[in-house]
């Protein structure tokens, strides 16, 4: 069962990213910002897939990477910088409304301040080594990207986009699972070579889709990251 939700949610994640990119680039940038948050939420919880310990973050951390390249290729890098910006101002507000949030006293008659406590607990050193390895990640992909997109020709966007994100999600997944999940999953190497496995995983089911995209988006000429 939660291999076939893996699938469904890949899936999902890859379309709405496209179709996201097909309304217009703020579009895009605020599913960037989304997953962002949404993978520091369900990174807590623990689940078995083909066997092996788990979390379930790992297809919001790619799809945001995805989302990042695709902004870096249609509009420009320093339009990609915005956007990773914005996702990072947005993990920090979610850092803050969630501790303000287990703060209030709880009626009477509530129950799920034990629950939303029991969620949030963890919150504040995984949304701090997120945002701290999210952001090295993220700056590392921008220049690197930046580096395979003069190596490689446009037509070798496939290329281009698959070894960024290896290389970027192997960089995240070590740091972010030494210094976020330590203590907290019951084995840290078998969550790490989970982790990138499932990654790798999705990345080889989301590429495909991107090279046969660009051939019904038009490409946008950009100079300093303003469409001319």
């Amino acid at each position: 069962m939660n291999e076939l939700i893996f699938f469904l949610q890949i899936i999902f994640i890859i379309i709405s990213t496209l179709l996201f990119l097909r309304i217009n680039k703020s579009a895009l940038v605020a599913l960037v910002a989304l997953q962002a948050v949404l993978a520091n939420l369900f990174v807590i919880k623990q689940i078995k897939i083909f066997g092996f310990n788990a979390t379930c973050a790992d297809t919001f951390i790619v799809g945001s990477i995805l989302g990042l390249n695709l902004l870096q290729e249609y509009y420009g890098k320093n339009f990609s910088k915005k956007a990773l910006y914005i996702s990072f101002f947005s993990m920090i507000f979610y850092l803050l409304m969630s501790q303000m949030h287990i703060l209030y006293i709880p009626a009477v008659f509530d129950n799920s301040q034990a629950f939303f406590k029991g969620i949030f607990k963890f919150a504040p050193r995984i949304i701090i080594s997120s945002i701290a390895v999210y952001f090295i990640a993220l700056l590392f992909n921008n220049k690197f990207y930046e580096y395979l997109r003069y190596k490689f020709d446009s037509k070798y966007l496939f290329l281009r986009n698959f070894i960024s994100i290896v290389f970027t999600q192997l960089l995240d997944t070590i740091l972010f699972v030494f210094t976020a999940l330590y203590g907290i999953v019951g084995s840290v190497w078998q969550v790490m070579f989970v982790s990138f496995a499932l990654k790798l995983l999705v990345i080889f089911l989301a590429i495909p889709f991107i090279g046969l995209y660009k051939k019904f988006l038009k490409r946008k000429i950009i100079d300093n990251g303003k469409d001319i």
